[in-house]
Formats: C-alpha cells, sequence, structure tokens
C-alpha cells in the first residue's frame, strides 16, 4: 500500500501551503456529546507533534452558545504548547477578548457572516451590527500585540437566502479586513462552492485590491466539492486552507453544513501537488484514527479509511 502520494508537481501553484488547522474548535463544537478536555488537550498535542503549525484551540463564547466548548480556560490551562506553534482562539465580542488577554492568548478570530439572515442567527444581530461589536475587538487586540483573523461565513451561499451574490462577500470581506484583521477566511459554510465560483471570487477580491496573501480557503464538503474548490484557490496563489483532521466539524447554527475539508485529504493532495506543508501524513493519519476512536465512529476522511484500514 502506498503511504505517500506520488507528487507529480503542477506550474502556477504555489510551492508551499499552511494548513490551518481548526478541528478542536470548529470541528468539535458541533459533536452531540461533550469531549473531555483530555482528549481535546491530547488532539492538540498529537497535531502539533504532525507538525501542524497553526492549531485553532478553542472558542470563548459563551457555554449556553456553545456548550461543547465551555472548558476553554481549563484546556487553555493543561493542553501541552510547542514553539513555533500558534494555538488561535475564536472570540464574538469584547467580553470574550477580556477572558483571552486573561489567559495569555497571543492569536483570536472574529466570525462575521456575509447574509444578513446568518448574521441574526449566528450572531443575533445584523452584518452592520455585528462590525459596529468587532471593531472595538480588533483594535484592542491589535493595541495588545495580537494577531486577529477574520472569518466570514456563507461566502458562496446561505440555506435561507440562497446564492450569496459575488459582490456582497467581497464587501463584507472588506468591511473586516478594513477593521485590522491580519487575515480573512472565506467560508463555504454550507459547501455549496464550485470551483468557478471559487476562482470568480478570489478575482473579485484581487479586482478590489485584496490579494490571495491577505485570504484564506474554508470549505465544507456536504457536496464532495471541498478539494477540487481548494485546487481552484491554490492556482489564485492562495497559501492558507483551513482543514479539520478527520473530517470533523459542521455548524451548530446551520443544519446543512456537514463536515470540514479534512485535513489528511487535504494533506496528500498538496503532496501529491508537490506542495510543501511540513506535515508528516503519517502522524497525521495516526491522529485522525485515533480522534475517531475516541469518538467512536468512524472517521469520514477518506485517507483516513485507506491508511489506517478503518
Amino acid at each position: 500500500m502506498m503511504r505517500e502520494p506520488y507528487a507529480v508537481p503542477r506550474p502556477g501553484l504555489p510551492e508551499r501551503v499552511t494548513v490551518y488547522e481548526v478541528g478542536p474548535r470548529d470541528g468539535l463544537q458541533n459533536e452531540a456529546a461533550i469531549v473531555p478536555v483530555e482528549v481535546k488537550a491530547e488532539l492538540i498535542g498529537r497535531l502539533a507533534r504532525a507538525g501542524l503549525t497553526t492549531i485553532e484551540a478553542t472558542s470563548l463564547v459563551h457555554p449556553k452558545w456553545v456548550p461543547q466548548l465551555a472548558d476553554a480556560e481549563q484546556l487553555l490551562g493543561v493542553m501541552p504548547r510547542q514553539d513555533g506553534v500558534r494555538y488561535p482562539v475564536l472570540v464574538p465580542n469584547e467580553r470574550g477578548l477580556d477572558r483571552a488577554l486573561a489567559l495569555g492568548v497571543t492569536d483570536i478570530a472574529i466570525f462575521g457572516s456575509a447574509t444578513e439572515t446568518f448574521a441574526q442567527r449566528n450572531l443575533n444581530r445584523s452584518v452592520a451590527g455585528s462590525m459596529e461589536m468587532f471593531a472595538p475587538v480588533v483594535a484592542r487586540a491589535r493595541q495588545e500585540g495580537m494577531r486577529a483573523r477574520g472569518y466570514l461565513s456563507m461566502c458562496y451561499g446561505d440555506p435561507w437566502e440562497g446564492p450569496t451574490p459575488i459582490e456582497r462577500t467581497v464587501a463584507v470581506g472588506r468591511d473586516l479586513l478594513d477593521l485590522g484583521c491580519d487575515e480573512l477566511s472565506l467560508g463555504d459554510t454550507i459547501g455549496v462552492a464550485t470551483p468557478g465560483h471559487v476562482a470568480a471570487l478570489l478575482d473579485a477580491f484581487a479586482a478590489r485590491d485584496v490579494g490571495p496573501g491577505r485570504l484564506a480557503v474554508h470549505f465544507h464538503d456536504t457536496y464532495g466539492q471541498a478539494l477540487a474548490n481548494t485546487l481552484a484557490a491554490l492556482q489564485r496563489g492562495i497559501t492558507v486552507v483551513d482543514a479539520a483532521t478527520g473530517g470533523l466539524g459542521g455548524c451548530p447554527f446551520a443544519e446543512s453544513a456537514t463536515g470540514n475539508l479534512a485535513t489528511e485529504d487535504l494533506v496528500w493532495m498538496l503532496h501529491g501537488l508537490g506542495v510543501q506543508t511540513g506535515v508528516d501524513l503519517a502522524a497525521l493519519v495516526e491522529t485522525g484514527a485515533w480522534m475517531a476512536g475516541s469518538l467512536g465512529r468512524p472517521s469520514p476522511s477518506r485517507v483516513v479509511q485507506a491508511l489506517s484500514g478503518k
């Protein structure tokens, strides 16, 4: 059995891609059962040892909204940390930022929506109102020397509003960047994007002077398009790709959202394209299989299934 893909580089692709691991936060927040903090800490440690250099650890939201991450403070106190690895934390507002500062967090993320319906369901306010909430969060974070990332949900389509106009996504994304975010992650929250749509959206951002160096992509695999969409993004110069080990996740506020692009599947494709990631695929697959066992179900990652025999 092949343990690594045969590498055949393709012209026009980045030499190296940063895999932005979101499994411990975006993945586990959608689990029906509460995952023990010890398991979360072990997952983060394993991912770092496998070579992931950005691992989103948890979210400092009110436990009422995301009870699966109610142990955020405890996790941040016990999880292993490795030199050279960033451990971003999602914060919803200034109260979340206060908690992050008290806990010594150095990287934060905020999460907005390109559509009004999801903004109301996810943040209980309008798109404009969410920007007003985020502005002081990002400003204070930058003053404290923190790195701030902006997530933008429903970039391609919304289950209540239908397809999201490209110009709408670009306008709201520019607003998040103008607040001072270092990076904007474009989320295909319900997995409806296709490669042509991805290319058109990135071209539209470029036309508004937002190049690929300020953008990341975040695909869900609802319709099996996540890897194809990632390749389209790479061809437009994107070098940061979000993924979750074992394809964990979804979105607790959008029922049609299925799992994230599996980190193992992403790394297999990137290595096959000759793109460097710094990730040890064997260790990553072992981690994905271990996590699936901890959750008591098979991993949806095709690479985990193929290489772990499960």
